[in-house]
């Protein structure tokens, strides 16, 4: 399992709990907007959970442009690949 598979499995169970979104909604290409139904609240508390998850401190400002699961996964991989 890659670094992009265990931060899907992660942002899936958090998505999933916090959320209440069903599991087969929640793909790499679901737009968190339009088709996971979050808020620009709900994105917020999203960063809160995901700082929680991986210990790193998470910007909002590299979350602006996050619009699907994949931009998620991406954005998430790249602060790992960061202080790593």
């Amino acid at each position: 399992m890659n670094n992009g598979d265990k931060i899907f499995a992660m942002l899936s169970e958090i998505l999933e709990q916090d959320f209440e979104i069903d599991a087969e909604d929640i793909t790499y290409s679901a737009n968190l907007y339009e088709d996971l139904d979050l808020d620009s609240i709900d994105a917020v508390d999203l960063v809160v959970k995901l700082r929680e998850q991986t210990g790193k401190k998470i910007e909002p400002n590299d979350f602006k442009q996050v619009r699907t699961v994949q931009d998620v996964i991406d954005a998430v991989e790249k602060l790992m690949t960061e202080d790593a």
